[in-house]
């Protein structure tokens, strides 16, 4: 990607993505409208942006100008992308360098994936988290001996199958700490491509369609030399199924019961009340009498803060304990009201979203993508 041009340029969501994680700076001027830029927009450390609408734009485009600081990399984006391709160009026209647009607008920054490593495992293995940074999903692939688990995918398989043949893997597990709520889960459709098993807590599943394998306390899932031990964690909350995985004894994926600056919401399914209880049990038991030195890794950020080194979304479980508000409120009666009283609002869609991962609808691709549009909104304090 040309640092400097007198023409338009595409951005691709991968380029924006690499720039997002490096913190590196770009200016960017969103055409949407002023409703969709307010519920969902590109964020990052070095990241400026303005949003202006197109329908202001079509007679001249001086009013972005003011906006725009000089000798910027400057990045148009819309919801699809001919917006942003005719607004670049004008732009341009205008005197302005280094003016690109988003190759398929929100809609591809929304779906678009960057694998970032984690760290080793045990035997020669390897974790990867796979950062969604457009919707706030992470997904996880670990790897060792030739063999793969991947947990928490999304929709977009390909991503993950591709990046198994790039690394002489194949696909032996597919699972999910719960059923999600705030977008349309891979798993199954991962393992039915890849012939890998397909895992869920049955405690989730009680209306799923499909056949899949138990994810209950107790069962190790070998992954090449290396062992995704599901300890007694069972750790309902988020959902009443939700169940947490240890990896290697060094990694505790949490699903969406824990994050890095909040805690999972226990009202997806309209049972707040009832599962308030278990998500202060996980949270305050069952996860405190792990080991400290754990290192988080949640199935969502909220934020971009929540980004660490080259994008990683990780901390120990002890950090956790002394910085997140969510672990240190120390009254049972004072965080039922904190968790119930502040929520934020409900995912789009998300009773389609629960409805498609049991099987019981079958939206096409597009309806889909829609379905999906927006942040997530699995966290108590998020946005």
């Amino acid at each position: 990607m040309t640092a400097t041009t007198t023409e338009r340029q595409a951005m691709t969501a991968r380029e924006l993505a690499r720039i997002v994680l490096a913190g590196e700076q770009l200016f960017i001027l969103d055409v949407r409208n002023e409703s969709d830029y307010r519920e969902w927009r590109i964020e990052g450390k070095s990241i400026d942006t303005v949003n202006i609408p197109y329908f202001d734009l079509l007679d001249g485009v001086d009013e972005a100008l003011v906006h725009i600081p000089a000798g910027r990399r400057v990045l148009v984006v819309c919801a699809k992308e001919g917006a942003s391709m005719f607004v670049a160009e004008q732009l341009v026209a205008a005197g302005l360098k280094s003016v690109f647009y988003l190759e398929g607008g929100m809609k591809a920054w929304s779906e678009h994936l960057e694998p970032v490593r984690i760290g080793d495992l045990a035997g020669g293995g390897s974790l990867y988290q796979f950062v969604r940074l457009g919707k706030g999903c992470l997904s996880y692939m670990a790897i060792s001996r030739g063999e793969a688990a991947v947990i928490d995918a999304t929709r977009m398989t390909q991503v993950f199958e591709q990046f198994a043949a790039e690394q002489g893997v194949r696909i032996k597990h597919a699972l999910d700490t719960h059923l999600h709520a705030d977008h349309i889960s891979g798993g199954r459709k991962l393992a039915e491509r890849t012939g890998a098993t397909y895992w869920l807590p049955p405690k989730d599943a009680d209306e799923v369609t499909f056949a899949y394998e138990k994810l209950e306390e107790g069962r190790d899932i070998a992954v090449g030399e290396t062992t995704i031990r599901i300890q007694p964690v069972y750790s309902p909350g988020h959902t009443i199924g939700s169940t947490s995985f240890i990896v290697d004894d060094r990694y505790l994926l949490t699903g969406d019961i824990l994050f890095i600056e909040s805690i999972g919401r226990p009202d997806l399914a309209g049972k707040a009340e009832d599962w308030v209880g278990d998500l202060r049990e996980t949270l305050y038991h069952r996860y405190k009498a792990l080991a400290q030195e754990l290192n988080v890794l949640p199935a969502h950020f909220g934020k971009t803060s929540e980004l660490g080194e080259e994008g990683r979304v990780m901390a120990t479980l002890g950090e956790l304990y002394r910085s997140n508000p969510g672990l240190n409120i120390r009254e049972e009666a004072a965080f039922r009201r904190e968790v119930t009283g502040h929520l934020p609002p409900q995912p789009h869609a998300y009773r389609e979203i629960r409805q498609t991962n049991m099987g019981l609808l079958a939206p096409g691709d597009e309806e889909q993508r829609e379905m999906e549009i927006g942040p997530n909104r699995c966290a108590v304090h998020d946005r």
